[in-house]
């Protein structure tokens, strides 16, 4: 999460009561076209085929004997929130406000259990969000408790919530103040449609459970992300960064699920760390971002025309790992300011400013808010995740034992003592984001005199001393706690008019035979990433844990409580955004390493205790404030009706052009569709027509206009970016719409139909 904006907004919020929120522009970007994308389903087998450097984990899916059975289970669900009039969560921008859908959200629930002990179970789920949250996992757990005794196997200690941290999704339902600053609040409706679509993506998961097998592989990608701190990397000893051959993680780790009944493929679960910035901080339509991309295409790839391998509700999770220095700007940083130079590599400004300085994505040339960057960097993803899965039917090494395992607590992060691994005492302190955090990264640069690598003195304007000291002026204790970050925000210890950070942390773990999952609070980074996971593999060996099998560690993450980052102490030295942005001190990493090896033995077999559950955090969901305005009523121009088409779509169209089309409309947070669509694209096949686009696929947008707020009137603007793949024929767009009436505020709702056009 950035950066400045939150700053400008704490100093303007605190100087009027807290939350009189006018807060400035950083960026200053145009409003851009989207240009088309070239992506076709016909080129999805040539993609696969085109075999990327495989490094399977040792064994063979489709000949070893002695699988273990489990009880697997698959679902997805919509999580569609407001696509129009909420602030976007990522950037932090108050200016980067939602306008239309070019992709909706999903829930992918992935449920893992036991044959012999069913109680035995865990549910990871895959978000489209910019993390997990505190409120939000909340509200999942008292749904699940409120479905019966049949779902009451699923708790606080077996399910797991992560984000694959787009930043262009709704924002407004985060549990603490200090996010919900940049979108005016908390909004009910955008939370709701997070919590109801994950329970209802566990539900559909739950409902088809059965035996099954796990399978697990790798794969190798490049040119997908790159260090966007490799000054901050460099920090670290140079024999550990000897023990890798790059300064990010390239692999990507697959399980796979496979029915024992049906002999077919359920679903997969991947583990590859990108940042979910490729669509860019102007950028104002709500997609899942690259890995939004990439389960799309995997899900449309392998549900069609593949016989009898794949279920025909096939559901493919992208999940994150240790994302915290990744970037998908592949090409690296470079200041826009006409110059064309790379931007300072310790401190990635232009010419001593830090606001030219920005990464660039494959096709950052087209002037698309990163749409086809984001696309590819997706692409990719896909293409890789393809090929090790064609493969692993020959490669993959099943997952072995019959222990399933969980393990989850609280602990209190803001004075946590403990053992730093050279002997000594140390401790975690209260959340705290230094100075570097509003100087922002290469994906989203903050503004005005911050900068990234500042260890010392602030070097900044006084004024922001101020602001700092009127919110709450960091004693000299906290000052030595976090040392060597000179704070900024002292977040962990302003608790009016309620918690604006967390200091209670959830401590997570999973296991499934041979392989442990590590669930991380936070962004880790590269490098703090590989030391976690190599203390739980070392830990599990000695503790014998995965009994014969050699372990497998992988990390999801942003996950339950958004914590920002977690940088190795090295990086955490230097000062850049991410370490800026740990908000527990230096020792962050290790206070987690300490913990979760602590409680690794619950996951050993024959243990069937649980930890003590821990301190609870506050949830906020009831008394969070708000000052997103509802909506007040929608009309029609004179003469006009709801649907009516304003300008039809062209009689033909070549194919590879955009077909536009603007109906009248009315706001859709009226109706979220949720499970549904606001727009389709139709074929006529013989005398029928069929639906061959609608609001899941990237390359249909749906776009919002208010054209007077005294009146209550909008368009709607609906755009099919067509290919060279395209089926030539006649085709129509229909829209679906709700309009709130006057007076009485009943929703009504509406269709439009455009005319017929040809695509040849």
């Amino acid at each position: 999460m950035a950066r400045l904006q939150i700053v400008v907004a704490l100093a303007t919020a605190t100087l009027a009561l807290l939350f009189t929120i006018h807060l400035i522009s950083t960026f200053g970007l145009p409003e851009l076209k989207f240009l088309l994308l070239e992506h076709t389903d016909k080129n999805y087998a040539a993609s696969r085929s085109q075999q990327l450097p495989l490094h399977p984990i040792q064994g063979k899916h489709g000949s070893e004997q002695h699988r273990t059975e489990y009880l697997l289970g698959v679902g997805k669900a919509d999580i569609t929130g407001p696509v129009v009039e909420i602030n976007l969560m990522g950037y932090a921008d108050p200016n980067q406000v939602g306008t239309g859908l070019r992709q909706r959200l999903y829930s992918r629930a992935f449920i893992v259990g036991s044959i012999d002990r069913p109680e035995d179970r865990f549910v990871y789920l895959v978000l489209d969000t910019q993390s997990g949250d505190t409120a939000v996992r909340d509200g999942i757990l008292r749904g699940l408790s409120e479905l019966g005794s049949e779902y009451s196997q699923y708790t606080s200690t077996n399910v797991a919530v992560t984000g694959t941290h787009s930043h262009s999704g709704p924002g407004a339902w985060l549990n603490y103040l200090l996010p919900q600053i940049t979108s005016k609040g908390f909004d009910k409706q955008s939370y709701a449609a997070i919590v109801n679509g994950a329970l209802l993506s566990i539900q559909r998961a739950h409902e088809k459970l059965g035996p099954g097998y796990l399978s697990i592989g790798s794969v190798e990608l490049d040119q997908t992300n790159i260090n966007r701190s490799p000054y901050a990397y460099l920090a670290n000893p140079a024999e550990e960064r000897a023990k890798y051959n790059y300064d990010v993680d390239k692999t990507m780790t697959m399980l796979v699920f496979q029915s024992a009944t049906s002999s077919k493929d359920v679903g997969i679960l991947t583990w590859f760390p990108v940042h979910g910035t490729s669509m860019l901080g102007n950028n104002t339509m709500i997609t899942g971002d690259n890995k939004g991309v990439a389960a799309h295409l995997m899900e449309r790839a392998y549900r069609d025309g593949t016989g009898d391998r794949t279920d025909a509700t096939f559901v493919a999770g992208f999940s994150q790992a240790n994302v915290g220095d990744t970037s998908p700007n592949v090409l690296g940083a470079f200041c826009e300011d006409g110059s064309g130079q790379k931007c300072n590599f310790e401190d990635s400004t232009c010419s001593g400013r830090n606001e030219p300085c920005h990464g660039r994505g494959p096709y950052f040339r087209n002037k698309d808010q990163g749409a086809s960057s984001c696309f590819e960097i997706g692409r990719r993803q896909f293409k890789a995740a393809a090929s090790l899965y064609d493969a692993m039917h020959s490669s993959g090494k099943s997952i072995r034992g019959s222990a399933v395992k969980s393990l989850h607590t609280f602990h209190d992060f803001s004075s946590m003592n403990f053992a730093h691994p050279n002997g000594s005492l140390v401790s975690t302190c209260p959340a705290a984001l230094g100075y570097s955090f509003a100087a922002g990264t290469t994906d989203g640069p903050g503004a005005f005199d911050f900068k990234q690598n500042n260890t010392g003195s602030p070097n900044a304007n006084p004024v922001w001393s101020v602001v700092r000291n009127f919110l709450r002026e960091p004693s000299e204790e906290q000052k030595a706690c976090h040392h060597s970050k000179p704070i900024l925000l002292d977040v962990g210890e302003i608790h009016s008019p309620y918690a604006w950070a967390p200091n209670i942390v959830d401590v997570q773990l999973l296991r499934v035979g041979q392989l442990i999952i590590i669930i991380s609070p936070g962004e880790a980074t590269t490098m703090a990433g590989r030391r976690w996971k190599d203390a739980i593999h070392k830990s599990a060996i000695a503790a014998s844990i995965t009994g014969s099998e050699e372990p497998i560690v992988v990390l999801g993450g942003p996950a339950n409580s958004y914590t920002h980052y977690i940088a190795t102490e090295e990086e955490y030295g230097i000062q850049r955004y991410e370490g800026a942005s740990t908000i527990y001190g230096p020792h962050t990493l290790n206070a987690h390493i300490n913990l979760t090896t602590r409680y690794l033995p619950y996951l050993h077999s024959h243990n069937n205790a649980e930890p003590d559950p821990g301190p609870q955090p506050p949830i906020h969901t009831d008394k969070s404030l708000s000052f997103i305005t509802g909506v007040a009523y929608d009309r029609a121009p004179f003469f006009k009706s709801f649907g009516d088409v304003l300008e039809d779509a062209k009689p033909i169209s070549a194919r590879g052009e955009t077909v536009e089309v603007t109906f009248v409309g009315a706001n859709p947070r009226n109706d979220l569709r949720l499970e549904d669509t606001y727009v389709a694209v139709e074929q006529l096949v013989g005398t029928t027509w069929e639906k061959v686009r609608d609001d899941a696929d990237w390359e249909l947008l749906f776009r919002w206009r208010r054209t007077s707020s005294v009146l209550g009137t909008s368009e709607v603007q609906v755009e099919w970016e067509t290919t060279e793949a395209t089926c030539q024929g006649k085709y129509r767009i229909r829209y679906w719409g709700a309009s709130k009436t006057p007076v009485t505020g009943s929703i009504e709702q509406f269709e439009g139909r455009s005319g017929e056009f040809e695509i040849v």
